[in-house]
């Protein structure tokens, strides 16, 4: 199968290259000339690369063959201070340029990776709503099949520290004399990296091929805990002497208290989360500590 991800340098996208290619597909991504590419330099030179600002939004589609399907992982949070316009450009103009596209050139299936927030919450969740929309529509009208996949907190090795759970674990790891948290009565779906690769390769084999339509499945664990138990637990788990300040932040305007995915859906497709709470917890920590290891050993060399 012959697979476009964009966001491929980013966690989830990084994971989904290297499982698809694993597997045998044809791999092509479409990122910037100044995106990081660390996370698949063992894979750079398999997969068939594109830079968006310099070779366009055509040239995958043209120079391949014809696509099978499109996995849209690239996103932009708004956690740098972007304005609301650089959100829309970044979660619905150019995903819409990129659906049109992908139409035109025959693509079977469009997967988007959705956010389960509500959608009023802030721009970013308002932008990612709105694209879901177009999708339903582009569905809707015969031009391509639309799988809307909204995810839940997912975690895992080798996440970005901009995440509120790689945050909280190199934070305790590194045993930081405080972190500052709200009060953690809030509850959230946690799921494993590896959990969420699974389901999608589910769903893009279940989309190639069939009639074309609109889907839509919740991708979490199904299950929801509280912030404070992800963070205790986090901090048990590493013996950290960090001091967790609860209560020291307010909660930020029209807080979710409570996200649980549906997963129903997805469980009606064979799929199931593998990888519990603890054990997920566990194996990002052991993967963070050889990695501040190795970040150690590296600076002490070049010191020497």
């Amino acid at each position: 199968m012959k697979v476009l991800i964009t966001g491929a340098t980013g966690f989830l996208g990084s994971q989904l290259v290297h499982a698809l290619m694993t597997k045998g597909h044809h791999v092509v991504i479409l990122k910037r000339s100044s995106s990081e590419t660390r996370r698949i330099a063992d894979m750079l030179h398999l997969v068939s690369s594109y830079d968006l600002d310099r070779d366009g939004l055509e040239a995958p589609f043209k120079e391949n063959g014809k696509i099978d399907a499109v996995i849209h992982t690239a996103t932009c949070y708004g956690r740098k201070g972007e304005r609301a316009s650089d959100l829309v450009e970044a979660n619905l103009a150019f995903p819409v340029r990129l659906l049109e596209v992908s139409a035109a050139y025959g693509v079977d299936a469009f997967l988007n990776t959705d956010t389960s927030l509500p959608r009023f919450l802030n721009p970013y969740a308002l932008s990612k709503s709105h694209f879901a929309e177009w999708g339903k529509f582009f569905a809707g009208s015969g031009r391509v099949r639309f799988v809307n996949i909204k995810l839940e907190q997912f975690y895992g090795p080798g996440d970005d520290d901009t995440k509120f759970t790689a945050h909280v674990m190199r934070s305790c790891s590194r045993n930081v004399p405080e972190l500052k948290l709200t009060s953690g009565v809030q509850k959230r779906d946690f799921i494993f990296i590896d959990d969420v690769v699974q389901a999608y390769r589910l769903l893009l084999e279940r989309a190639v091929g069939k009639s074309l339509s609109f889907g839509e499945y919740g991708l979490g664990s199904g299950e929801a805990v509280t912030i404070r138990e992800f963070v205790e637990t986090v901090h048990r788990l590493t013996n950290s002497s960090t001091t967790l300040r609860f209560g020291a932040v307010p909660f930020r305007p029209n807080e979710v208290m409570e996200a649980r995915a549906d997963i129903g859906p997805l469980l009606a497709l064979g799929w199931s989360p593998k990888v519990s709470l603890i054990d997920g917890i566990k194996r990002s920590i052991e993967a963070e500590s050889v990695n501040y290891e190795r970040r150690t050993e590296k600076s002490d060399r070049s010191m020497s």
